[in-house]
């Protein structure tokens, strides 16, 4: 099979920790030929979308250091294959957020004909953090505004601590905790994320969530799902002195095992997941609420992979093939 990944430079990438190396040396090990592409390497000529993409198609049984030290050298050379989106048989999305909307409206017209992973719709609908509104039942009090006024009447309202955070950013970038003990820092924090100095319509609206107190001691949980089916899981616990459960942020990662409440989340979203074309996402989950639903370049499986001696990539391109063949045998 033809499968590209359209993804962040190769250099800019840890394979060792990284999703996206791991599908793709899973892809290399079962002989499928592996085009890389970036965003702006898509291009329209003569009614069709093409990509300019390199074959990175390498020797197998090479240690993952080895192979993407063989991924990068590939790119050095001046052979560049340019070639009808529609003749691959699949393509991960894999750039890191924030979701690049050109890159969806290019591949949106051809989303039918190729398998992509996750479709173009599904991702924009559920890359912001507004998704979760689908399952308010699951989720956190949450409250998304714009006007500082508003978000400060909500926070005292609340009267506890709360979470702020900004809808587009990753990683934990830009959350913080807030209270209504700190009312000096409070108001100009909001002022800040908001954008006050700006006119009301071109201000930025930010998500204020009820801050659950067990993530402090218990951390949170990332679950994959594929195709709305439990994958794996780990714990992510904050290092000392930070509520942040991101890997990114210095949380440590820990074995664990599903909760029945957990697969009672799972699948409250499972349907809704597959009906918007999100084959493979990370969901957040702090206590017994449903906190994100990751679909662009989620991760994980690296260090699920060593927590539970598995190989989740395998299940993952599995499905990938699976799927690619149920779409050959229904075209006529």
């Amino acid at each position: 099979m033809k499968i590209a990944f359209l993804m962040d430079r190769l250099d800019s990438i840890d394979p060792v920790n990284e999703t996206t190396s791991h599908l793709m040396y899973e892809c290399n090990q079962r002989g499928h030929t592996v085009y890389f592409l970036e965003p702006h390497d898509l291009y329209v000529r003569q009614n069709a979308v093409l990509a300019r993409m390199r074959n990175v198609s390498v020797q197998p049984d090479l240690s993952i250091r080895r192979y993407w030290r063989a991924l990068i050298h590939c790119m050095k050379k001046d052979e560049l294959i340019f070639e009808s989106v529609t003749e691959l048989d699949a393509l991960f999305l894999r750039k890191n957020p924030p979701l690049v909307y050109q890159t969806m409206e290019f591949l949106a017209p051809v989303d039918n004909r190729v398998f992509m992973i996750n479709s173009t719709r599904g991702q924009i609908l559920a890359n912001s953090k507004l998704y979760t509104l689908n399952f308010p039942d699951i989720i956190p009090q949450t409250h998304i505004s714009r006007d500082p006024v508003r978000l400060k009447k909500i926070i005292d309202d609340f009267g506890g601590a709360m979470v702020v955070k900004p809808l587009q950013r990753f990683g934990g970038e830009g959350v913080i905790k807030v209270s209504v003990r700190d009312r000096e820092n409070l108001i100009s924090l909001i002022n800040y994320y908001v954008r006050t100095y700006q006119a009301y319509p071109n201000r930025e609206p930010i998500m204020v969530q009820e801050y659950l107190d067990v993530v402090k001691s218990q951390g949170d949980v990332r679950i994959l799902l594929l195709n709305g089916e439990i994958l794996g899981a780990m714990r992510r616990i904050p290092r000392p002195g930070d509520f942040r459960t991101n890997i990114h942020a210095g949380a440590r990662a820990y074995k664990h095992d599903i909760t029945p409440r957990e697969k009672e989340i799972c699948a409250t979203i499972s349907e809704r997941l597959r009906k918007d074309g999100l084959y493979f996402v990370g969901i957040d989950i702090i206590g017994d609420k449903l906190i994100e639903v990751n679909c662009v370049s989620p991760g994980g499986i690296p260090r699920i992979n060593r927590l539970d001696n598995v190989r989740l990539e395998r299940d993952v391109i599995d499905f990938i093939e699976a799927e690619v063949n149920k779409m050959k045998k229904a075209r006529p």
